[in-house]
């Protein structure tokens, strides 16, 4: 078990050795393979997963029956659907690998309970929910205010990885475009 990946995730002034040894007892390993579900739409969350290695994307489908990735979940992420997860209702979002890859992943019960017994992980949950309340609220606004040029080239910058391992379909729809409008904005940037 790498401690240093627990660390880098649960990282917060609050969260005291100790503490964080009892938070990576809760931890399951989880191998998962290329495109194999982690979460369907309809079923509940009951889990949420801290990636070590490899990449999951999250997807919906549109009213034609297209998929739609709405994010890209890679190492050192944590990936779940928030909603279903904390709100206790069936999905609105699938949960599939493009990778192989492992992951750890922590039930709903076993979050709660540390979530109640632990202030420094209350804290730390507190503070990761914030993040990404800000992380989803700022890609809504660029969604609106950068060009597609623009986003793709954050997106090389930011995570590599994506551009590397996701087929470009699952690119252009997280951007928001074309498959052929995609494959013109790699053509201008090379």
């Amino acid at each position: 078990m790498n401690t240093k990946f627990f660390q880098n995730i649960y990282k917060h002034p609050l969260i005291t050795p100790s503490d964080l040894n009892v938070i990576i007892k809760c931890h399951q390993k989880v191998h998962f393979k290329k495109a194999e579900f982690i979460l369907k739409i309809g079923d509940q969350a009951n889990d949420y997963y801290l990636i070590e290695n490899g990449i999951l994307r999250s997807f919906v489908y549109d009213y034609n029956g297209n998929e739609i990735t709405t994010n890209f979940h890679c190492p050192n992420d944590i990936s779940t659907e928030y909603a279903s997860l904390f709100q206790r209702q069936a999905s609105n979002e699938n949960i599939m690998a493009i990778t192989d890859g492992l992951a750890w992943k922590i039930t709903y019960d076993l979050f709660q309970k540390l979530f109640h017994q632990n202030n420094g992980f209350r804290e730390w949950g507190r503070s990761w929910l914030s993040q990404q309340l800000f992380i989803s609220t700022q890609r809504a606004i660029e969604m609106h205010t950068k060009s597609a040029k623009d986003r793709y080239i954050q997106l090389i910058q930011n995570n590599p990885q994506i551009v590397q391992n996701a087929p470009i379909k699952h690119i252009a729809t997280y951007l928001g475009i074309t498959d052929t409008s995609l494959s013109r904005i790699r053509k201008e940037i090379l």
